[in-house]
């Protein structure tokens, strides 16, 4: 008896330890901070854009239980290519092989970009953002394997913060949105976002 009471106070003290164990990471080179549930692994790699080309990335990643959780940064700047094609590309990516269950605009701050939510032949469930800024590619995942805590996801991708201020979107657009969208709780990230009213 004395065994099973101390193996539930041993779950129990675990339990809340586990959650503070969650940290934010700030990195101001890259104008981002996010939050990890354990040191990040980073490595440089490459990320391929939408013409094939392959450009130079950054990539910050944990494995942790059933949880993966990685930001890329890739340098876009020199591509030449336009928002959407990199934003549509790196969605096509992300999405093979999984059901979209989500697929809509996205904001942070005054940073907009696309988010999905997937779910993968075994179950396993992931939430992604991207966002095409200051000559980069973010790109937020956070995957579970089936059984794993959905609050890891969202608790990982809402943490991503850019740190650095500005915007991806002149000053008229985001007045546009706001007008569009007045009302709104959490102003949506752009006019065709399903919480923006159509008149």
């Amino acid at each position: 008896m004395r065994l099973i009471v101390f193996v539930l106070a041993a779950f129990i003290v675990s339990g809340p330890a586990a959650a503070q164990a969650w940290k934010e990471y700030s990195y101001p080179d890259y104008s981002f901070s996010v939050t990890f549930p354990a040191d990040p692994q980073v490595e440089t790699a490459t990320y391929q854009v939408a013409d094939g080309r392959s450009v130079p990335a950054r990539v910050y990643s944990v494995r942790q239980n059933k949880g993966q959780f990685k930001v890329t940064i890739a340098e876009i700047a020199n591509t030449g290519l336009a928002e959407s094609a990199v934003i549509d590309h790196a969605v096509k990516m992300l999405s093979q092989g999984g059901e979209v269950k989500v697929d809509f605009p996205h904001r942070i701050s005054q940073v907009y970009g696309r988010q999905l939510s997937l779910v993968a032949p075994d179950g396993g469930r992931s939430t992604v953002a991207v966002f095409d800024f200051n000559g980069r590619l973010y790109q937020i995942e956070a995957k579970v394997l089936p059984g794993g805590d959905d609050t890891d996801l969202i608790r990982f991708q809402q943490s991503l913060v850019f740190t650095g201020g500005g915007s991806n979107r002149p000053s008229d657009t985001i007045r546009a949105i706001r007008e569009a969208c007045r009302g709104v709780v959490n102003n949506p990230a752009g006019l065709d976002d399903p919480r923006c009213p159509r008149r």
